[in-house]
């Protein structure tokens, strides 16, 4: 099954949407709501309902896999709830202050610190993924 990017990202209304990435599919879906979570769930189900409508008028419909990606303000508030600022500066080197400049949307990362937040949030799923307690 193809892979296909949705990138989430916010609007400075504070609401979120998602969108699929150019392709050749002979569709497009388009997703929204008040959190990350809730625009994600929009997407799937314009996906599931896009599905029932090509099996409806008889058409071929070409399933795919998503890769969601995120803006970098969009990630810090997805995983807000789960990451304090001090955890994200521990994960990132990057000082609380600038993270909440980040997230309130005051300052736009550079390419550079963005991809460091992602990689330093990445490394340590990665860790988590591969540590076992001892039960």
């Amino acid at each position: 099954m193809k892979s296909v990017k949705a990138f989430v990202e916010i609007g400075q209304d504070g609401t979120f949407g998602v969108y699929m990435d150019e392709n050749d599919l002979s569709y497009s879906v388009v997703g929204d709501g008040k959190s990350a979570q809730e625009a994600v769930n929009d997407f799937l189900k314009a996906y599931s309902e896009m599905k029932d409508y090509y099996a409806s008028h008889g058409e071929v419909f070409e399933e795919v896999n998503f890769e969601f990606e995120y803006d970098i303000k969009s990630f810090l508030l997805y995983y807000k709830p789960y990451l304090t600022r001090a955890g994200l500066e521990r994960l990132t080197g990057i000082n609380q202050r600038q993270l909440g400049h980040y997230l309130t949307g005051i300052r736009k990362p550079s390419h550079k610190t963005a991809c460091r937040i992602v990689s330093g949030v990445s490394n340590f799923g990665n860790q988590l993924s591969y540590s076992k307690a001892n039960i």
